[in-house]
C-alpha cells in the first residue's frame, strides 16, 4: 500500500500548491491553462486508445459498460458524493463536483494505476506508482489551479481504487495478461478522451457512467484473445 499512499499524498500536496497559485493567476490565464489541460488530456486519451488491437473489444466493452453505468447511475452518485464534501467544507464555487469527478477519473483510469497497483501488491515494488505519483502531483497543480479544491478530494477514490487492486492483486493476476491489459488501457483511453471533451466544454459526456467498461474489457478481451 506504500505506493498508493505516496500517490495520494502527491495529489493532496499538488492540489494544495495549485490552490495557492490560483490566487495569483489572472482569470484569462486560468482559462488558457484549463484549455491546455483539456488538450493534454485528449492527447493522453488518444495515445491510450490507439493501443488496441481489436476495436470490437473496446466497442463492446463501452456499450456494455455504458448500459451498466447508466443503470447504476454512477455519475449521479459521484456528483452526490462531491456535493456532500462541498457542503462539509463550505465550498460554493460550483466547480467542486466537476473537479472531483474529472480528477478522480483521470487519476484512476489508466494502465499505470492498474499495473502499478498490481506490481505493488504482488512484488512490493512501488516504482511504477512512484512515477505515477510525480505525474499526478504535477497534474493536480494544474487542475486545482483552474478548478479548485475538488481536485484534492479525488485522492479518496484513488486510495480506495488502487488500494483495492493492490490488496486483491493475487486474485486478479491470473486474468490480466498482456492482451487484457492492452484492451483495458485502450478502453480507458476512450474515457480519458471524454474527460478532455468535458474539460474543453465541447460536449458534456457522462464519463463516470462508462467506467464499468474498463472492467468489462477484461471479459471481452479474454473471449477475443
Amino acid at each position: 500500500m506504500l505506493g498508493t499512499i505516496v500517490n495520494v499524498l502527491s495529489i493532496i500536496a499538488g492540489s494544495f500548491v495549485g490552490i495557492i497559485l490560483k490566487k495569483g493567476i489572472p482569470d484569462r490565464a486560468k482559462t488558457t491553462l484549463m484549455q491546455v489541460m483539456g488538450i493534454v488530456v485528449l492527447m493522453i486519451g488518444t495515445s491510450m486508445a490507439l493501443k488496441t488491437k481489436n476495436v470490437l473489444v473496446v466497442l463492446i466493452s463501452l456499450v456494455l459498460g455504458g448500459i451498466t453505468g447508466e443503470a447504476l447511475n454512477i455519475e449521479k452518485k459521484l456528483n452526490q458524493t462531491a456535493e456532500l464534501f462541498e457542503q462539509k467544507i463550505g465550498e460554493k464555487s460550483g466547480d467542486f463536483a466537476k473537479a472531483f469527478v474529472s480528477a478522480s477519473l483521470v487519476y484512476c483510469v489508466g494502465a499505470m494505476a492498474i499495473l502499478g497497483s498490481l506490481e505493488s501488491g504482488l512484488s512490493g515494488n512501488h516504482t511504477t506508482l512512484y512515477v505515477k505519483s510525480v505525474l499526478d502531483g504535477i497534474t493536480s497543480i494544474m487542475f486545482s489551479s483552474s478548478m479548485g479544491i475538488g481536485v484534492m478530494f479525488s485522492a479518496i477514490p484513488v486510495f480506495v481504487y488502487q488500494g483495492t487492486i493492490t490488496l486483491g492483486a493475487s486474485i486478479v493476476k491470473t486474468f490480466l495478461n498482456d492482451d487484457v491489459i492492452r484492451e483495458m488501457t485502450a478502453t480507458g483511453g476512450i474515457l480519458i478522451l471524454g474527460i478532455g471533451l468535458n474539460i474543453l466544454e465541447i460536449k458534456n459526456i457522462r464519463v463516470a457512467n462508462l467506467l464499468p467498461a474498463v472492467f468489462i474489457a477484461i471479459i471481452t478481451a479474454l473471449i477475443a484473445f
